[in-house]
């Protein structure tokens, strides 16, 4: 479906709920799913408005959404819904997330931080628990439960898309056998709760300091532990051991006031679905990051490293599951994603000019004296200029980031400019090199351009170290500060 059909349906819905059409509908940033959000409003009237191709998807969600909510447990409202157009309306709990806050904390975890990750997980033993009696379960997809095939297709990821792509050997055989030991061990303990499945901040909001959950679509009956072990062990959230126990251990308080916990059985399996909750992303970094080779998930494997070789070395399951332990083995002890030395790129030479520009103005000239460097295209990116809400803002206002990021390729666009400029940067800095250039061009030097530009920029610093002089050449003609 178009992204006008889209739109126009949208704004149908809204009319239909509000009794007046929207004045506003902005594509808000896009999620790791398919699904297509857009906030609209006119007046006080403000609602999120989403698409999903996937019906069943839909279903699901909508069905979850009205029980929990019944139940009131911290879900948005559904407003209205088109089942049959894969459109709906739903509450709009703003734009923070707890994974915002993270972002926020710098090295230190914040005791601020703790008390809404306390809040969070008092919450999350509610959805589970009480959400989790009378639910419609029919409407679970892809499965009803969390069950030994659930976790062999988890398995079977890890293995086809980050083992073999990685090169770590292993006994096909023998590793087959061990993830079937591996899952009936874990379906062990109480599997009759509701399990969110995705439980990570990027799907927890935040509202006047109280969390807010969404994207539970993929929900099914499962083990308490893993929502849980999903939270606490999230890969770039980057929790304290000590922090972890506590949250552990504040969930458990909890969880006790809802349901009968014997406290260390749960602790005993937690960490086994702790392992079996980092294979599954092993498995989608792998086919994100190894397969499709987008950046962001490839610099999040280290986080998940880390995880496990903590489980490995203090809390490994009691079961013998040696060919699996041998592969999580060799995936701590290999070297292939470390992280580069920044320390080694900050003190290098390079300095690297990233530029955007205006191609009515031409490329900009070198004043470095060793010529151009990269020039890069942006103009056959879908261009925000060419809507009237768009004209005045530019490549780094939330609404243009957002239609670039929804609406156009620009994402793999720039992954593949990371790949080229990377090897350049790493030659360079071995090499003594002093400058090189990064260039951005598009038609205005407005929106694509400076959006590409401050990506790579943000890219190179965060993943190298180096030196970065950003320049927006045609913005800073119009005495745009930088």
């Amino acid at each position: 479906m178009t992204n006008q059909k889209i739109e126009f349906l949208l704004s149908e819905l809204f009319e239909e709920w509000a009794g007046v059409p929207p004045t506003l509908i902005l594509p808000l940033a896009p999620s790791a799913s398919p699904r297509i959000y857009y906030r609209l409003s006119n007046g006080d009237k403000i609602a999120v408005g989403a698409f999903n191709a996937d019906r069943k998807e839909n279903a699901a969600f909508l069905s979850f959404s009205k029980h929990f909510k019944n139940k009131k447990l911290p879900v948005p409202e559904i407003y209205v819904e088109r089942l049959d157009e894969n459109v709906y309306l739903q509450e709009d709990l703003g734009a923070t997330t707890l994974y915002s806050y993270l972002l926020q904390k710098g090295d230190l975890f914040p005791n601020y931080l703790i008390q809404i990750y306390k809040k969070v997980v008092e919450r999350l033993a509610h959805l589970q628990i009480e959400g989790g009696t009378e639910i419609d379960y029919s409407f679970c997809y892809p499965r009803e439960r969390f069950d030994k095939q659930s976790m062999l297709w988890d398995f079977n990821t890890f293995k086809y898309y980050f083992l073999k792509l990685a090169k770590i050997p292993f006994d096909e055989q023998a590793l087959e056998e061990d993830m079937h030991r591996f899952a009936d061990y874990l379906l062990q303990t109480d599997c009759e709760n509701f399990m969110f499945r995705d439980f990570q901040t990027r799907n927890i909001m935040i509202k006047n300091g109280n969390p807010y959950f969404i994207d539970y679509q993929g929900g099914r009956k499962g083990a308490l532990q893993y929502d849980l072990a999903s939270l606490l062990y999230q890969s770039k959230a980057n929790i304290p051991q000590d922090i972890r126990d506590e949250l552990l251990n504040h969930y458990l308080d909890a969880a006790e006031k809802l349901t009968t916990i014997d406290r260390e059985q749960f602790k005993q399996y937690f960490y086994g679905y702790v392992l079996m909750r980092n294979i599954q992303t092993f498995g989608t970094y792998g086919f994100r990051g190894l397969y499709e080779r987008k950046e962001y998930f490839i610099k999040s494997i280290p986080f998940a490293i880390r995880n496990v070789k903590w489980v490995l070395e203090n809390a490994k399951p009691p079961i013998e599951i040696p060919e699996l332990e041998k592969a999580l083995t060799s995936v701590v002890n290999t070297k292939a994603f470390e992280p580069f030395d920044k320390i080694k790129g900050s003190s290098s030479l390079l300095t690297v000019g990233v530029r955007s520009f205006s191609y009515k103005k031409g490329i900009p000239a070198d004043d470095s004296g060793h010529g151009e460097g990269f020039v890069f295209d942006c103009r056959f990116i879908h261009n925000p200029g060419r809507y009237e809400p768009y004209k005045k803002l530019t490549g780094r206002d939330e609404s243009v980031i957002n239609f670039l990021q929804h609406h156009s390729n620009i994402g793999d666009f720039l992954n593949e400019t990371y790949r080229i400029v990377d090897k350049a940067v790493e030659n360079y800095i071995e090499r003594s090199f002093t400058n090189l250039n990064v260039n951005f061009g598009c038609t205005g030097g407005q929106h694509r351009s400076v959006y590409s530009a401050d990506s790579m920029a943000k890219h190179l610093e965060e993943k190298y170290g180096v030196k970065v002089v950003l320049e927006h050449v045609e913005q800073e003609r119009k005495n745009w500060k930088n």
